[in-house]
This record gives structure tokens, C-alpha cells and sequence, in this order.
């Protein structure tokens, strides 16, 4: 098959990129300066700028790309988050509205879109939306889909969890403490902390894009869903390390801002639509895919 992919420099599209091209998929990358070879297409996002027949028939459309929400949310910065996220996956549902045979057209999301803090309730994509930032801006994020929907394409909105893989740079901030002996769970440690393997990503992205009866929101997150001190325990005993030094949640706050609650809030999601359409988990419990990112 023939993927296009937006957002292919950062790490989960490097991940992706190196799975479909192993796999014998062909992979065109789509950058924002002059290409450097023939898997390249240059496309302007924040102008819409995409030329479909520079695409030439893609059967797959992924957009991964989107500033990092990590950062302290300053007006200015959550613009940013906002735009990167909406402008890239606008510009490819119109070019998918463009082409003669309609492509599969996947957005990365984000499980931060049913709400900050939900405690033991279970999140399936039948689930709503919830209210704050996140929320908004996948209500967004997801609804740039709809004209290549309208046009006849299959879209999904991956809504994923935490990715944990050694490369991945949210995983080595969370592992940093623990390797340094300072480690601990964060806040409370009862919130349900939603991960995934990075294998299990990758296969997810490839069964959602290959499969026909998958379209919509897709949680991508571990099928036995675990809170942040079963995470954190977890992750001290792959590394033979201690858990004794939690980190308050006031601390949090006041380094983190907003951002914290995405950390301390609690989401029970479970990936129901992949298991219904016959998805198997490599890495089903949070240890398995702690072994995973660490092997």
C-alpha cells in the first residue's frame, strides 16, 4: 500500500515510517522545505497549500503531526497547539476530496479529549467529549475530517494514550527519575494513566488503516487499563529501582500549569473499537509493555 505521512520527522513518525517501509508499504513523507529525494512532497499547511497530484493515487493518508502539548499553555502557545494540529489535517481532507479514488484518511488525537479528571468511569469512543482545552481542540482536530468523510473517504481519529518506548521522549522523562533512584508516582496515584507499547502503536495504525470496517474514534491504549502507581511500580521494578519519592500534585501544578491535570486527571479508556474489529494487544498489561520499552 501507499502511505502518505504528515508529521514523519517526529518520533512516532519515524517509528511508523520504519515499520511500513519494512513491511514493503510505500511511504511518502511530507516536509516543509524543498524535498531532498522522490519520497518527499512538499505541502504548506498553515496555508493550506497541498497539490493532490503530487500525492500520485495514495491508498493511506496519516496525519501525526502537532505541536508538543508539554509546554506551559500560554495563550500564544495554545494558538499553536490548536493550528498545528487543525491546519495539517484540513489540508489533507481536502486533498483527499481532490484525488479520483478516495484514500483512508487517519489523524493522530488524543485520549485528553474526554475530559481532565473522570475517575473510575470506563471511556469508550461511544464516550463524549468532556470540556477544557484538550476537549476543544479535538473537537476540533477530529472535525477537520469531515469533508473528506462527506467525500466518501473512511477517516478515524487515533486517540492515543501515552506511547512507551525507550525513544520516546515522554517515557524518558517519566523513567528519568526512577533511573536516578528519585522516582515515584504523581499525585495520588488512583487516576487511570492510559499507555500503550510503541509496537502496539505502530500495529494499531496499520490495522485501522487496512481494515474497512474500522472509521471513526479509535482509543489506542492498553486493554487493561492501569493507574499512574501501577505504572510507576511497575516501571521501578524493570528497573531495579526504587518508588518512594511521589510527586505532590501541588508541586506539579505550579511547575506544569494546566498541563498537570492531563498528568493527574484520571482516564479509564479502553481501545473497544480495535478488539471488536479482531485487534490482538502484543503488550496487553502495563508490565508487558514496560518490558517492551525497555528491551
Amino acid at each position: 500500500m501507499k502511505y502518505v505521512l504528515a508529521g514523519a520527522s517526529g518520533f512516532l513518525g519515524k517509528a511508523l515510517t520504519l515499520d511500513l517501509v519494512a513491511n514493503g508499504h510505500q511511504v511518502l513523507r511530507l516536509v516543509r522545505r524543498p524535498p531532498s529525494g522522490p519520497d518527499e512532497v512538499r505541502w504548506d499547511p498553515a496555508r493550506g497549500d497541498l497539490d493532490p497530484a503530487a500525492l500520485d493515487d495514495p491508498d493511506v493518508l496519516v496525519n501525526l503531526a502537532g505541536a508538543n502539548i508539554g509546554r506551559p499553555w500560554t495563550p500564544t502557545y495554545r494558538m499553536t497547539i490548536r493550528e498545528s494540529r487543525v491546519s495539517t489535517t484540513a489540508t489533507l481532507a481536502a486533498a483527499a476530496t481532490r484525488l479520483d479514488r478516495r484514500p483512508v484518511l487517519l489523524t493522530q488525537s488524543g485520549i485528553g479529549g474526554y475530559g481532565t479528571d473522570l475517575g473510575d468511569r470506563v471511556l469508550t469512543e461511544d464516550s463524549e467529549l468532556g470540556e477544557g482545552f484538550l476537549s476543544d481542540v479535538v473537537r476540533l482536530w477530529e472535525g477537520a475530517l469531515e469533508p473528506a468523510r462527506e467525500a466518501g473517504s473512511r477517516v478515524a481519529a487515533l486517540r492515543t494514550g501515552v506511547v512507551l518506548d525507550s525513544k520516546a521522549p515522554a517515557f524518558r522523562l517519566l523513567s528519568l527519575p526512577f533511573r536516578i533512584g528519585l522516582g515515584g508516582r504523581l499525585g495520588p496515584g488512583t487516576q487511570y494513566f492510559p499507555v500503550v507499547s510503541l509496537t502496539d502503536w505502530i500495529r494499531a495504525v496499520r490495522h485501522v488503516g487496512e481494515n474497512d470496517s474500522v472509521s471513526g474514534p479509535v482509543n489506542i491504549t492498553l486493554p487493561t487499563p492501569a493507574t499512574n502507581r501501577e505504572l510507576t511500580e511497575a516501571l521501578a521494578t524493570a528497573l531495579h529501582r526504587p518508588s518512594l519519592v511521589p510527586v505532590p500534585a501541588f508541586l506539579m501544578k505550579a511547575a506544569l500549569g494546566e498541563f498537570a491535570w492531563e498528568l493527574l486527571g484520571s482516564k479509564r479508556a479502553l481501545p473497544t473499537r480495535l478488539q471488536s474489529t479482531g485487534f490482538t494487544f502484543h503488550h496487553p498489561t502495563v508490565t508487558a509493555a514496560i518490558s517492551a520499552a525497555l528491551a
